[in-house]
C-alpha cells in the first residue's frame, strides 16, 4: 500500500508498516521533536483515501502556489480546473489504487 505513494515524499509523510497493527502514517518531522502527526489505520481502504487526499492536496496547492486561486482552498482550486484535468487527476487515483491493489 505505502509503495503506491511513493510520490508522497515531497509531502514530508512517511507510511509504515506496522504488521498486525496495520499502518502509520508519520508527518511533519522536527528535530528534535519527531513528528507532529501520526495516525494508525487498520482499514488499507481509509489509509488510501487519506493518502490519495495528501497527494491531490499536494499538487492543487503547486498548482495554485503563487496565485489568488489558493485564497480558493482545495475545493475552490479543483472547481476551477477545467474537465480534463479533472478526469486526468481522478485518473491518476485509479492507477494509485491499481498499485496499491484496492477496488474503488
Amino acid at each position: 500500500m505505502a509503495d503506491a505513494f511513493t510520490l508522497l515524499e515531497g509531502v514530508d509523510v512517511i507510511v509504515l508498516d506496522a504488521g498486525r497493527y496495520g499502518f502509520v502514517k508519520l508527518q511533519y518531522y522536527t528535530p528534535p521533536t519527531g513528528f507532529e502527526n501520526n495516525d494508525t489505520f487498520t482499514d488499507s481502504r481509509e489509509l488510501f483515501e487519506d493518502l490519495w487526499e495528501e497527494w491531490l492536496n499536494a499538487w492543487l496547492y503547486h498548482f495554485a502556489e503563487g496565485t489568488p486561486l489558493l485564497e480558493e482552498g482545495y475545493d475552490g482550486i479543483f472547481k476551477s480546473l477545467p474537465e480534463e484535468k479533472k478526469n486526468e487527476l481522478m485518473g491518476r487515483k485509479q492507477a494509485f489504487a491499481i498499485a496499491a491493489g484496492i477496488e474503488i
